[in-house]
């Protein structure tokens, strides 16, 4: 199951590098909501990380810059590579909610949320490239792994 989720968060990270750069490239051009949903994306992968490492997390909508986000990607997928090294898959850990609710999942259960966290909203940011005339990457799976 670790394979698994290496090739998940690998795939995640290489589009989310190639999404920035499309981003930064058509900065002017992209809607208003395209770089806080793009930051989202970024801040709610480290606070995940952060739960399991016991790391200091950002907030939930707290702003980057394109190349920014870059840079937190690159953490969290290095973060997340170490997890998968050295954490059980099957660890529960007990954590807050930003709301302040008390909650226990899986470490498996939190990467499999964190990946399809991305695919939904890497859907609503190609669905703002569209509608903002930038043509979007293919980021499907499948087309990552021909």
């Amino acid at each position: 199951m670790k394979e698994f989720f290496v090739d998940i968060f690998k795939y995640h990270h290489h589009y989310n590098q190639e999404l920035a750069d499309l981003l930064i490239e058509n900065k002017d051009k992209i809607s208003e909501r395209t770089v806080p949903l793009f930051s989202h994306c970024m801040n709610a992968h480290q606070i995940w990380n952060s739960r399991i490492t016991g790391a200091d997390p950002y907030t939930v909508h707290q702003l980057h810059t394109l190349t920014k986000c870059k840079e937190i990607d690159s953490d969290n997928y290095a973060i997340t590579l170490k997890i998968l090294e050295e954490f059980n898959l099957n660890t529960i850990i007990d954590y807050q909610t930003s709301k302040g609710d008390a909650f226990s999942n899986t470490i498996q259960e939190i990467l499999f949320h964190v990946a399809n966290h991305f695919t939904h909203h890497k859907g609503q940011i190609i669905s703002d490239l569209r509608q903002s005339g930038i043509e979007p990457l293919i980021t499907d799976y499948i087309f990552y792994k021909r």
